[in-house]
């Protein structure tokens, strides 16, 4: 299950990447071109809300123990998608073609010189912009590998703990075991000793007999 939502996951971050650079692109183009640009990011927009949707229903699939190393990436996930669609919302009324008119008016040197200039602080800005979600997602990166390493610390130390439990309590098994093993080598060992005591008494008894036999024999050929 965790195999599929990573696979979601690299088409998401391949996904959102795409529309990182084609949002960036939008401010810069004019009519129709803008118009196929705006249209192909909110075509890639719904693909990530799908994948999202996806990613969430095998969140839902994974056990409990588990599943809050995953909801955490989601909830990265979904403040990544509002980021980049409200970069759209803005991107898509950056440098309209009304703007662009209201500047140029007459076709004048200032407003074109003024519209270039516009241009370069919102390229500039752009680029800051850029720079700030890239250190915001390797925080968010970073942040998420640190909660990753202290769940599976916990999960090891319960495991370690789970693992001690029934190394005492197979120690515990081995003593009980030791024990009834010494219990019944005492028993054996009474058992052989009158055993052998029964023996010696029987082969003392058979000599007696054999002695009172041999004796009773003797006198009675010793009278005649």
């Amino acid at each position: 299950m965790s195999a599929d939502f990573e696979s979601y996951e690299q088409d998401f971050a391949v996904l959102t990447a795409d529309i990182t650079g084609r949002i960036g692109k939008v401010p810069k183009l004019v009519g129709d071109e803008k118009k196929q640009m705006v249209a192909n990011v909110e075509k890639q927009l719904e693909e990530a809300r799908e994948l999202l949707e996806q990613m969430e229903l095998e969140v839902r699939e994974i056990p409990p123990q588990s599943r809050g190393m995953y909801s955490s990436r989601m909830r990265s996930y979904k403040q990544e998608m509002g980021k980049l669609e409200a970069d759209f919302k803005r991107s898509r009324i950056a440098y309209s073609d009304e703007v662009r008119n209201e500047l140029l008016g007459d076709d004048g040197n200032s407003s074109e010189n003024q519209l270039i200039k516009l241009r370069e602080e919102r390229a500039h800005l752009l680029d800051n912009t850029e720079r700030l979600e890239r250190s915001s997602r390797r925080l968010e990166a970073g942040y998420q590998i640190a909660v990753e390493t202290e769940q599976i610390g916990q999960e090891m130390l319960e495991n370690l703990s789970h693992d001690r439990e029934k190394i005492q309590r197979a120690r515990e098994r081995l003593r009980e075991t030791d024990a009834n093993l010494g219990k019944s080598s005492r028993i054996l060992t009474g058992m052989l000793r009158r055993i052998i005591q029964n023996r010696i008494l029987i082969v003392v008894l058979a000599v007696i007999v054999i002695f009172t036999t041999m004796m009773a024999i003797f006198f009675s050929v010793r009278g005649r």
